[in-house]
């Protein structure tokens, strides 16, 4: 009896051997399509039909793609991190035909899944055998050097910390969250602050990695982390000081970016405001713990235009109009109903009067106090988390002459 048994899953503590029970799953659902070949000419898209299609489907829609963020995200660039040697040259070797790989899957794919629409809504009997055998034979092929290479070089590479790190980052991609964030880390009380830390393995960042411009290459660590799908990739903390000396941050969102620098908007009355008044230099930081990177840029600080926060004002949310003409952002009040009732009355001004204290096409006027800042970079650093602390930091200074300089600094 213990045969006929099912083995359990393993967890997200074992990423490796989740990645073969998940290929496990993948070649099942490789031979269901096959079976689909022959059954289709003899039963036509009857009710097995159906429910195998759309079985393969739901599969190679939603947890295929998984799969290969897995690899994509966390798994090679780990191994590119920590390999050296002969290891190295493996890894740097076949990280661009598995991506390569990914790609003509998923156009194979989309073809087959078209076909599989019609078969599972049985409104369809085509299924092309090419596009099946070129698609098993694509995965098979792919799996087989994964299962050859990759899987037990990272067995024999990976700490245990990489291990947990590898496993935990698999687990959010599926909306699992770990009980226990690191090794000495708890959810309850009890445990010294000092034992909390995480060790970091996802990927190195060499002078070469780098674009010669640091803005270009914060576009593609912003497109990486937009891609790694990480929680809020345009949330920053954006840090002042005020003639006093003493400084405050807070966290804003960036609202572009380009040549002339990084641009945010909030009320100029507000702390940050005042602060930027006094002294128009600032600091902004990064922080993307799913990548384990963070990017700081220091430089100093001007208005935008009053056309682009009028722009940018009108393309936001109305309430979040009328927010931003009943808020004197950072000014004390005494109760939230107060504030809400600022917020009623500024709406009721609207309504009783689209004309008065709004433009022709009946939107608020963007209010005088609020508007856009845009820090100019003097200075860009990207840091990227290594194992033991020993960190990446890439740093870009402005120079005299309009030109970047670009250099490493230790940890």
């Amino acid at each position: 009896m213990t045969d006929l048994l099912l083995a359990p899953a393993p967890g997200f503590d074992q990423p490796i051997a989740m990645l073969k029970h998940c290929h496990d799953k993948i070649r099942k659902q490789l031979a269901t399509l096959q079976n689909l070949l022959t059954h289709l000419p003899q039963h036509g898209a009857d009710a097995a039909a159906q429910q195998a299609a759309q079985a393969v489907q739901k599969y190679f829609n939603t947890a295929a793609p998984l799969h290969h963020a897995d690899e994509e995200v966390d798994l090679l660039p780990m191994l590119d991190a920590t390999a050296s040697g002969a290891d190295l040259e493996t890894v740097r070797r076949l990280r661009p035909e598995i991506l390569a790989q990914h790609q003509q899957m998923d156009e194979a794919w989309h073809l087959l899944d078209g076909q599989l629409d019609k078969i599972a809504n049985g409104s369809g009997t085509e299924l092309s055998a090419d596009a099946v055998n070129t698609f098993v034979r694509m995965y098979t092929g792919h799996m087989e050097t994964e299962e050859g290479h990759i899987a037990p070089m990272a067995k024999r590479l990976f700490s245990p910390e990489q291990m947990a790190v590898l496993g935990e980052s698999m687990g959010r991609r599926r909306g699992i969250e770990p009980t226990v964030l690191a090794k000495g880390s708890t959810a309850v009380g009890g445990i010294a602050l000092a034992d909390l830390r995480m060790d970091y393995g996802r990927a190195s960042l060499a002078e070469d990695d780098t674009l010669a411009d640091p803005v270009a290459q914060f576009g593609k660590w912003f497109e990486e982390a937009m891609k790694a799908q990480v929680n809020e990739p345009n949330a920053m903390s954006v840090a002042t000081v005020g003639s006093d000396g003493k400084p405050s941050s807070r966290i804003v969102l960036i609202k572009q970016f380009d040549a002339r620098g990084f641009t945010w908007y909030t009320n100029y009355e507000s702390q940050k405001g005042q602060q930027l008044a006094q002294n128009p230099h600032a600091a902004l930081l990064f922080f993307w713990p799913e990548l384990e990177r963070q990017v700081r840029i220091e430089g100093r600080v001007e208005r935008t235009s009053a056309v682009e926060s009028d722009t940018y004002f009108h393309s936001r949310p109305l309430k979040s109009q009328l927010s931003a003409i009943a808020s004197m952002q950072s000014a004390p009040i005494a109760s939230r109903a107060d504030m809400e009732a600022n917020f009623a009355a500024v709406e009721a001004r609207l309504q009783a009067s689209p004309d008065g204290g709004a433009q022709a096409e009946g939107k608020p006027q963007r209010p005088a106090h609020w508007g856009g800042y845009r820090l100019v970079p003097e200075r860009i650093e990207f840091w990227q988390g290594r194992a033991s602390r020993f960190h990446d930091r890439i740093v870009y200074t402005l120079q005299a002459d309009g030109r970047w300089s670009k250099g490493r600094i230790q940890p």
